[in-house]
């Protein structure tokens, strides 16, 4: 008998197509807004854009976890950079349980190191790698290795919620916004969030992003663009992008729920692959 496998994640990774999904939460005082298929993420933005009070997210419990695992021989989970969430502690703590309650099956919990776009990349990586039908220890051992391939860039408009999420401190926080200067970094190696330069409006921060693409070993390979309701900037870069390297597959799309609060209004963030 074939065995069963899936792919899971937490929707850091923008609620993929064909990925099962524990969802996070953005809460405030008066509501939560839970990151799944039927928030509607321009209303939440519009609508945090308004609130004076504080926010928060919070990640995936285990039964959540349980829940997206659903049934399968074979499990692949992807989450959230731990250095910024507990949802990959959630994610390990439900591994035990569905192994214990199901001997013989098995689940696999990527630390993603990332969030948005860089995480898609991850999972795209997965989804090739299960139709290659590999083994269960060749998938694991290849998608941390391809882990290593990628990175993650962003532009931030804002950075208040980073900030008042302990994310960054607040004085970097208070470089963005200031006279149009745009916040360009990257995720870590260790998985948390690092300014590299600071631009005055967005045309000198896409060319910036251009420089660190090129800095960072991209060598053309897949770009994904997730954009927090700024299309049109995303689009200038997907053609920048599309110039500066020979061969280069973009696609760019909204982010979904999660990173959208953090990237907040006009944020882009951008997963590529590096030189091997």
């Amino acid at each position: 008998m074939k065995l069963t496998r899936k792919i899971v994640a937490d929707s850091a990774g923008d609620r993929p197509f064909n990925v099962a999904t524990a969802p996070l939460k953005i809460i405030t005082a008066q509501r939560e807004y839970v990151d799944d298929a039927s928030l509607n993420v321009r209303q939440m933005v519009e609508e945090l854009q308004q609130y004076k009070g504080k926010s928060s997210t919070s990640c995936p419990n285990a039964e959540d976890w349980l829940e997206a695992f659903g049934d399968a021989d074979e499990i692949f989970c992807v989450t959230i950079t731990a250095t910024l969430s507990g949802s990959y502690n959630a994610a390990c703590m439900a591994k035990e349980l569905y192994e214990r309650e199901y001997p013989g099956r098995r689940v696999f919990v990527l630390n993603s190191l990332t969030a948005g776009p860089e995480i898609a990349l991850l999972l795209e990586k997965l989804h090739e790698l299960i139709e290659q039908e590999m083994t269960f220890e060749e998938i694991c051992s290849a998608v941390e290795r391809y882990r290593e391939e990628t990175g993650l860039l962003f532009i931030l408009e804002s950075m208040k919620n980073l900030a008042n999420n302990g994310r960054v401190s607040h004085l970097t926080a208070k470089m963005a916004g200031l006279l149009g200067i745009r916040v360009v970094g990257r995720a870590s190696n260790r998985g948390d969030l690092e300014p590299l330069a600071k631009c005055r409006g967005e045309q000198h921060a896409l060319k910036a992003v251009l420089q660190q693409l090129q800095a960072l070993g991209c060598h053309g390979g897949k770009v994904r663009v997730a954009h927090c309701f700024n299309e049109e900037a995303a689009e200038a870069l997907r053609a920048m992008i599309e110039a500066a390297f020979d061969t280069v597959q973009v696609s760019v799309y909204p982010c979904g729920g999660l990173c959208s609060f953090y990237a907040e209004q006009g944020g882009i963030l951008i997963g590529f692959e590096k030189q091997r």
